[in-house]
């Protein structure tokens, strides 16, 4: 069920950056890498002893919902589809933006969940 949200949010982020961006870079898709490694990163440290309906509320969030929010295929596919329109500096710099961007998200996350646990 947590998954299937996830995957409702990631398409809803998709289609909001599309509309209010609308330029050659998937932004919705970065969105919600960035946001899902940020909210991991502090669902990991802030949730250590937290249930969900008698279950981890680290594996409800972590790998439900935001396993459903956030997307390694679709960022694949979109800097290969970049690429393969010529675009390689573009598709270079979404790839090298991605994993820069969503390390410090996850350690922000991360930094702030210790702070919240303890």
């Amino acid at each position: 069920m947590a998954g299937g949200l996830g995957t409702l949010l990631r398409y809803g982020a998709g289609l909001a950056a599309a509309r209010w961006l609308g330029i050659a870079l998937p932004f919705g898709t970065l969105l919600v890498n960035v946001l899902g490694s940020f909210a991991l990163g502090l669902v990991a440290e802030a949730l250590p002893k937290a249930t969900l309906v008698g279950t981890d509320a680290r594996l409800v969030l972590g790998v439900g919902l935001l396993g459903g929010f956030t997307t390694y295929s679709s960022f694949n596919l979109e800097t290969l589809r970049l690429a393969q329109r010529g675009e390689l500096g573009l598709a270079a710099g979404y790839a090298a933006a991605t994993f820069v961007i969503c390390l410090v998200a996850g350690l922000a996350g991360l930094t702030l969940g210790r702070a919240l646990a303890g």
